[in-house]
Parts: C-alpha cells; structure tokens; sequence
C-alpha cells in the first residue's frame, strides 16, 4: 500500500495539510503527519493540530513526501537542514515529492526541480529557481508534483491519489467536486 508523509512546521496551512490528509485517506492511503519538536503544532490560523509523529529517519520508507505551504511554514520547512536532506534523499531515489503553494520553495532549496516543471503561489516564478515556471493549477513532471495555493488544494490531492494508480472519478462524485466546477 501506498504512503504519503505530510510534513507540518509551525505556520503550515491549515486548509491545505488537512485536505490533502483528509482525501489520501479517503483514497485508502497511508497518510501520516509528521511535526518537528512539538506533538501539537500551531498552523498560520492559530489552530494547533497533534502530528502523528515527529519527524524521523522512518519517513524514508515512505513513497511520497508532501510539503504544504504556510506562513511561515514554508519558509521554516525551507529553513530546516533535516527537511532539506530528506528533499534530497527522495529525489536521489526516485520518490514521489509533492509541494504546494509556499512549501515549492523547499524544492528549490534542495536543488531537485532543476528544468522540471513547476508551480506555485502568486509571483513565485522567480522563487522556483531551477525550475520552469508554468501557470497550471497543477504540474506534474518525472517524480515531482506542484500546485499553487489553498485553492488548489483539491486538484494536488487527487494528482497525488492518481499519481498511486488509483482512480478519483467516483471520490470526485461523492464529494461534488464537479458539481462545484473542478475538473
């Protein structure tokens, strides 16, 4: 079975790292959150969330590493050497990476998206360095997949479920997601 690690760092969007969570599991993925020190971690909204686990060398038995955004989760995701190393052993072994919104920044930080497309928030073309920028809600490209804001948050995590093999079309009906525009 499938596992996704969702890393949460102090300010990580509530909205984004709890839908992408709340829909793996519903697709039948193992999903897991993983904090940094604290069990309970205070997201951009004040809202303190209790991670599954902190943060530890077992997330490389993992196949997917998720990076939600967040002010300032993002940039201390991108401030934290471990997360970097971690970025990098996932690439170097042809995992699944996924980012969204600030947390695409981690990416470049860790030199993995060099000439692979990419996206991100509003006016992060040049924050994505290495990367070719595209405006698309979400891109996908070899091992890496990126998306662009809070927004987005639907169309990354079925990217994500689709990227396991599994198909989204019925979750998409039961939870009115093409009723409600999305595609």
């Amino acid at each position: 079975m499938a596992k996704a690690a969702v890393l949460m760092a102090e300010g990580y969007e509530e909205g984004e790292t709890l839908t992408i969570v709340d829909l793996l599991r519903r697709a039948g993925i193992e999903c897991y959150t993983f904090s940094f020190k604290e069990e309970y971690v205070k997201g951009m909204h004040n809202m303190y969330v209790k991670a599954d686990y902190v943060f530890n060398e077992a997330v490389k038995e993992y196949d997917m590493l998720i990076l939600p955004g967040g002010r300032p989760g993002g940039a201390n995701l991108k401030a934290n050497p471990e997360v970097i190393s971690m970025v990098q052993y996932f690439n170097e072994n042809n995992k699944y990476l996924a980012a969204m919104c600030s947390g695409t920044v981690v990416l470049s930080e860790a030199r993995v998206i060099d000439g692979k497309k990419v996206t991100g928030y509003t006016g992060y073309a040049e924050k994505l360095v290495g990367g070719q920028f595209v405006d698309d809600v979400v891109a996908f490209d070899q091992n890496i997949i990126t998306s662009q804001g809070p927004a987005t948050t639907y169309p990354f995590a079925f990217k994500i479920i689709e990227v396991f093999g599994k198909d989204t079309s019925l979750m998409k009906e039961r939870l009115m997601y093409n009723f409600a525009g999305g595609k």
